[in-house]
């Protein structure tokens, strides 16, 4: 791999991500999960820094990419909602009874 980490860190757009690590992926699944999708693969590129500090350039590049393809597949299976990655899938709504909550006396 002749990627450089200087050339990683320019990119923005989860298209860019796929097309620098050559990762097929299906247009319409980025489009509706592209921020989920980017968020997991942070997760996941915090975990390989973690726990592979001694890692050179194209060995850590290549953990990113695992990482990605790992992110994407993630949402092949499930749904945003189900990872609640972001913090408004953890947030009780306000102003609002859910089903469970009301009983009968």
């Amino acid at each position: 791999m002749s990627a450089t980490m200087n050339e990683f860190k320019k990119l923005v757009d989860a298209e860019e991500f796929f097309d620098f690590f050559n990762l097929p992926y299906d247009q319409e699944i980025v489009n509706v999960n592209r921020l989920h999708i980017l968020k997991k693969f942070s997760q996941y590129m915090a975990e390989v820094d973690d726990n592979s500090a001694d890692l050179n350039t194209e060995e850590r590049l290549h953990q990113y990419s695992l990482a990605l393809q790992k992110a994407y597949d993630v949402f092949l299976e499930s749904t945003p909602h189900e990872q609640k990655l972001f913090k408004v899938f953890n947030e009780k709504p306000k102003n609002v009874v859910t089903l469970t909550e009301i009983t009968s006396d």
